[in-house]
């Protein structure tokens, strides 16, 4: 996958590019995830928010309620409502949705989470980590990842 990437919105209100490449990219499985996407499973690619330049028009947080850990913020379009962005609590880290991207084709998942509520029909591929929930960045994480993940740790205390 290449580091620098670009993408936005269905409507090209909001349009934003990353100054590199994520620290790790899932494809979550969860049921809230489903719901949100109305899909089988969504492709987010985690970043440090200041690393994602926003080009256009900023989307705007709307506050969503989780079945599993409480409240996330979803970064929509104001005009055409496109989910482009995620956050878990953490601000420093944006979930980008892999979707929104120019050209989505080669981004891999890392790893499948939340495989517990799979839909049936989807085979994972071999050789990819997958959770039936969540896993232990420490131990799946590389190195480098790690190592800004730590940096947001110490910037934010």
């Amino acid at each position: 996958m290449s580091t620098r990437r670009e993408g936005g919105c269905a409507c090209g209100a909001v349009r934003y590019r990353l100054s590199s490449g994520p620290l790790f990219v899932h494809c979550c499985h969860c049921l809230n995830c489903q719901r949100q996407t109305g899909s089988a499973f969504v492709i987010n690619l985690l970043i440090e928010a200041e690393r994602v330049e926003m080009l256009a028009a900023p989307p705007q947080p709307v506050a969503v309620p989780r079945d599993h850990d409480g409240v996330q913020r979803i970064f929509r379009c104001p005009r055409c409502q496109v989910a482009v962005f995620s956050e878990y609590g953490r601000p420093e880290v944006w979930f980008v949705r892999g979707g929104t991207l120019d050209d989505p084709t080669d981004v891999m998942p890392d790893v499948h989470i939340y495989t517990r509520s799979k839909v049936g029909w989807l085979t994972l591929p071999e050789g990819t980590p997958a959770f039936d929930a969540y896993y232990d960045t420490d131990q799946l994480w590389p190195a480098g990842s790690l190592r800004r993940l730590e940096a947001i740790r110490r910037h934010r205390n």
